[in-house]
């Protein structure tokens, strides 16, 4: 492997350690963002935080320009701009003026283990103590519900509470979810989102789906970010998608059917959660077989 630090290059005078904070946030795309879940989260923090560069990556050595071409402007009679693409570490600071990173561009085509080994040594470097990201995957959910997520982590305590949706399962991979696994092997403390997305919104901004991967961001590592624009601009296109629905009954009629079988699976969930709690309220058999035997031998007694 040719040397991973000639990836990247520091953009800052100051030293690595003063530029360190134990959260990092990784957003790279991947193979999917269902409802553009990620990118508008990415988008909100970036306006909402006070932020400065870190590092950049040289994408030159990582990106596969023909398969996914640069966007450029033509204006006329010439091009006037270029969407140069770019995968930058920032720092960032919360409402209550805490630090943390985050690792954002386009999902690197090649080098991923090279890639891996150098952001392990900007985790290293800078402190990192745990590594959250979330992304929108496409689930067969109604958009009138409660956003669900499948959260993961290297460590189940740092998921508490979790009730998964999927058993075991065979899922192509990403950059990023690879670099969970490195890190988690490394002994980071890693937590992934991932946000169901309603499948006829997967091409859409789906702005709920932003506002709930915020939350468990939030709740996940106790950063104070605000969440109001984001929360507004989820309003906002609830109700272009209800306005959008109620003009064809077909699709009316999709939803709610979506509606039934999702309350239809909340309520076995309720039911079957019920029903562990009452049997984890009933006496175990050594239980049982204790108080008949002090039964029997009160009954001893008597006699």
């Amino acid at each position: 492997m040719r040397d991973p630090l000639e990836l990247f290059r520091f953009e800052q005078d100051t030293p690595p350690a003063a530029l360190g904070a134990p959260t990092l946030m990784v957003a790279l795309g991947g193979f999917i963002d269902a409802g553009n879940a990620q990118r508008l989260l990415v988008s909100h923090l970036l306006a909402s935080c006070e932020h400065t560069v870190v590092a950049s990556f040289d994408v030159d050595q990582l990106i596969d320009y023909r398969g996914r071409r640069p966007v450029m402007t033509f204006d006329s009679d010439h091009f006037s701009a270029y969407a140069d693409p770019s995968l930058l570490l920032y720092r960032l600071v919360d409402d209550e003026g805490t630090p943390f990173l985050l690792l954002t561009g386009p999902e690197p085509d090649y080098q991923w283990e090279r890639v891996i080994e150098a952001v392990r040594h900007l985790v290293r470097v800078l402190g990192v103590e745990r590594v959250v990201s979330a992304h929108g995957i496409p689930m067969a959910v109604p958009h009138t519900r409660p956003v669900g997520m499948t959260r993961y982590a290297n460590d189940p305590d740092l998921i508490p509470g979790n009730a998964p949706v999927f058993g075991l399962v065979q899922v192509p991979s990403s950059l990023e979810t690879l670099l969970h696994y490195r890190l988690g092997e490394a002994g980071y403390d890693v937590i992934g989102f991932g946000v169901h997305v309603p499948h006829y919104l997967v091409q859409a901004d789906f702005a709920d789906g932003a506002v709930a991967a915020l939350e468990a961001i939030r709740v996940s590592t106790g950063l104070k970010l605000s969440i109001g624009e984001l929360a507004a601009l989820a309003e906002q296109t609830r109700m272009a998608i209800d306005a959008q629905i109620g003009e064809s009954e077909e699709v009316g009629e999709v939803v709610r059917g979506l509606e039934r079988q999702y309350d239809a699976f909340a309520e076995g969930r309720r039911r079957e959660s019920l029903l562990a709690t009452e049997l984890a309220e009933l006496p175990s058999a050594d239980e049982i077989g204790a108080e008949f035997e002090q039964f029997l031998r009160d009954a001893d007694d008597e006699a």
